[in-house]
């Protein structure tokens, strides 16, 4: 994030090595404990729960991947991606700013939240685009009702051609769901499947979202029971956490059902939205971004980075890390879409965030110097815990404490420092 003080807030080296040393305590803070069940299979009743790997992590990896790019009609685009506490990297992405020929104008972007394994997530990521596209249904007169069904269509065939190779493979287990955003000149198409989630913010508000496909959702709950499935613990026979997927063979055997009659159906919802000049920007985010924070506040939240940053990459590095304090376990991706509507650059807004971080800079300094006067160990954790009960007002909207974290952890070693004894010279200190 660039401010008209700071310039960026890239941590020196050794704050983020301090960082590192007390990055579960500090966690735990923000995000309590540890549990609940992972998003996909779950051990059957015969399997000996010790021998069963956990699918978290001791501590999170906090490595990001982050991309940008733009298309020539005036769109701009930045993805983030991090593991977080689960164990595996099972997400993958597909962006294409320009999809060429006579569909120059045209973009197509998407991200698969994969379970079970990432190899069906990658598979699809890396060919449910050329399958949609082999349908011939999109061209440049732009109908939507052919565009629709080419999406629907190109999902049916990715998944047909998706169980030969997890045959030939063994990914029968493996599963992925998708959401994404296909952007004509007119419309934006909107496919969801699954439980990952697309969020359209116009004139500041959120305009649309898609609809997660749970097992617990009467439609999709009546699909299932008539497949010969249940719904128990909100999963599908107990175990798999969403309804609509690709791949994840073991619930698609019904008899005499269609595809998208089984339990697990690949079929996408697809929603057309006509574009307008009052768009802002759409955000393509799997569940662990949408398990701890709503259509609302992320719209809000992302609403008052783009007036703050100049880089669409910081503000996806922001929501990700926002939702890692928020108490996401899961693996966390977003791709943000900016269309020319999207808020600007802001003189006032910078003065803004300016003031906001000299204030938790001079609110750590004086919890910090408060306990160090009550004789107090002043560790990071008891920093942040007092802090967390203050008023701290210009907070950015959506975001709260949470969003301001590496800002504290770094005022506070920043201030640990000034407080460091001086090692006494020679050997014979008293």
């Amino acid at each position: 994030m660039r401010t008209a003080r700071k310039g960026s807030v890239e941590m020196p080296a050794f704050v983020r090595q301090l960082v590192k040393e007390t990055e579960k305590r500090v966690s735990s803070f923000f995000k309590g404990s540890r549990g609940g069940a992972a998003e996909g299979e779950q051990p059957g009743e015969g399997e000996r729960e010790e021998v069963i790997p956990s699918p978290y992590l001791d501590r999170p990896v906090l490595d990001k991947l982050a991309e940008e790019g733009c298309a020539r009609w005036g769109l701009t685009y930045a993805l983030g991606s991090m593991q977080g506490w689960r164990a595996n990297m099972e997400d993958f992405h597909n962006c294409v700013p320009q999809l060429g020929g006579e569909l120059a104008d045209w973009s197509f972007f998407a991200v698969f939240d994969g379970h079970a394994g990432s190899s069906v997530a990658q598979h699809c990521s890396q060919h449910l685009l050329g399958h949609i596209l082999a349908t011939g249904g999109i061209g440049p007169e732009d109908d939507p009702e052919r565009v629709r069904g080419a999406l629907i269509e190109g999902f049916m065939q990715t998944d047909k051609h998706l169980l030969s190779a997890a045959r030939r493979e063994g990914w029968e287990r493996g599963g992925t769901t998708v959401v994404g955003a296909l952007i004509s000149p007119y419309y934006i198409y909107f496919t969801n499947c699954g439980d990952s989630r697309a969020m359209l913010c116009r004139s500041g508000q959120v305009c649309f979202s898609t609809e997660d496909h749970k097992p617990y959702s009467p439609l999709e709950k009546e699909r299932i029971e008539s497949a010969g499935g249940s719904v128990s613990l909100q999963r599908i026979n107990g175990s798999l956490a969403v309804s609509r997927a690709l791949g994840d063979f073991s619930y698609k055997g019904a008899e005499n059902r269609t595809p998208s009659q089984q339990m697990v159906s690949p079929e996408p919802e697809v929603c057309v939205v006509e574009r307008s000049p009052a768009d802002e920007f759409l955000v393509l985010a799997c569940d662990g971004v949408w398990d701890t924070i709503s259509n609302e506040d992320l719209c809000a939240f992302i609403h008052d980075r783009l007036r703050v940053c100049t880089d669409l990459r910081d503000v996806c590095t922001q929501v990700i890390d926002l939702c890692l304090y928020k108490g996401s376990l899961d693996n966390i991706s977003i791709i943000l879409l900016c269309f020319p509507g999207a808020p600007q650059l802001s003189a006032e807004a910078l003065h803004q965030e300016a003031e906001l971080e000299d204030l938790l800079e001079s609110k750590v300094a004086e919890i910090y110097d408060e306990l160090c006067a009550r004789g107090e160990e002043p560790d990071l954790l008891s920093v942040l815990t007092v802090l967390a009960s203050t008023v701290i007002p210009g907070l950015p909207p959506g975001g709260g404490i949470q969003s301001k974290r590496n800002c504290i952890i770094s005022a506070y070693y920043q201030r640990r420092e000034t407080h460091q004894p001086t090692a006494p010279h020679g050997l014979g200190g008293s």
